[in-house]
């Protein structure tokens, strides 16, 4: 299969967890050229390779923004690609997408994060906010960010929900792992999950939390530190507790995240803020059960550790097949892109 009409240069990072692969692989299945410029790579080679870089960075005496763009360009001019699509785009000045965009190239932005809201340094910068209309067409996760896009930018948004990966072989290893008759949560910590996660302890749940430093965060004898997992052992932890915990970041209170699918898809039992995307998604207390307060976080919490295996592994298959049957695989993320630019 071939699509000789789109030339992709894709902009982001190609490190191993980076959204930008399944596009990469998926686009390239069905036909796309594509060349990566990795633009936040260059970056962070930069400004954590020496410890100068990071204070040369923050007093603006650094060239590293300069020369990834100069490199940008000399990119697109040799490669000429007919689309270009970025990921978030901080390393990319507002002046070089006007450059390409004046060269008769579409260009296409996916953010990962709020580009209204930036929760931490890495999560957006003023290039972000500067470009918003020089895109052809925005694709965001969330539908309170696509809605300020069309009615405040006049941009043409697509919805483009996060989504789950993995094989048919990986899920059928972590389906034989044991069930642990226990509450988890799998992410790091921030002051905000600290507090619902302690509150639960409070209330009598117990629970077990995956992440970096979460020691530093709560302390309660019902509440179990263990260290991030990753790969393989991840897909494993998602599956093998009884309730899988999901919590929003301050930038997307009342919408989804990642985990949204990634605990369906290998048959885990998700427990999550009750937002309009989750209820766009899942059929709730079927494939989500979804909470508002803590009260009913700790009632649902009860009922679902109280059900027979039984019932509960019913739960478990619905959760699998809503993702299977609705096409909420990235690869069913990445035709929809595809149309996108074919449209273009």
């Amino acid at each position: 299969m071939s699509n000789k009409s789109i030339k992709l240069l894709i902009v982001g990072s190609n490190y191993s967890w980076s959204l930008e692969n399944y596009f990469i692989n998926y686009l390239t299945e069905m036909g796309v050229e594509i060349k990566l410029f990795p633009a936040q790579v260059l970056f962070y080679e930069y400004y954590y390779g020496k410890k100068i870089n990071k204070f040369l960075y923050r007093l603006k005496l650094s060239k590293i923004e300069r020369n990834i763009n100069q490199l940008f360009n000399e990119t697109v001019l040799l490669y000429n690609p007919t689309h270009i699509f970025v990921f978030k785009g901080m390393e990319l000045t507002p002046k070089s997408l006007l450059w390409a965009k004046q060269r008769g190239i579409k260009l296409v932005n996916y953010n990962p994060d709020n580009p209204f809201i930036f929760s931490g340094k890495g999560s957006g910068n003023s290039n972000i906010t500067k470009s918003i209309e020089l895109y052809d067409s925005h694709f965001t996760y969330n539908l309170e960010i696509q809605k300020k896009l069309k009615e405040q930018h006049k941009v043409k948004t697509e919805l483009l929900p996060f989504a789950f990966d993995i094989s048919e072989e990986l899920f059928e290893v972590c389906q034989k792992e044991k069930e642990v008759l226990k509450v988890c949560f799998l992410g790091n910590p921030d002051k905000l999950r600290a507090s619902f996660i302690q509150s639960l302890a409070n209330n009598g749940i117990e629970i077990d939390v995956y992440g970096n430093d979460w020691n530093k965060f709560v302390i309660h004898k019902n509440i179990t530190s263990h260290p991030p997992v990753y790969e393989h052992e991840q897909w494993k932890t998602l599956r093998k507790y009884r309730v899988q915990l999901n919590l929003m970041r301050i930038h997307n209170l009342d919408s989804h995240n990642m985990r949204t699918f990634e605990i369906p898809c290998i048959g885990g039992i998700q427990l999550a803020p009750d937002t309009k995307e989750h209820q766009l998604f899942f059929e709730v207390d079927k494939e989500v059960f979804l909470y508002t307060t803590l009260e009913e976080c700790v009632s649902k919490i009860d009922y679902l550790l109280s059900l027979a295996t039984e019932q509960a592994n019913k739960f478990r298959v619905f959760a699998r097949e809503a993702c299977l049957n609705k096409k909420h695989s990235y690869k069913d993320r990445a035709l929809q892109v595809l149309e996108v630019l074919e449209k273009l």
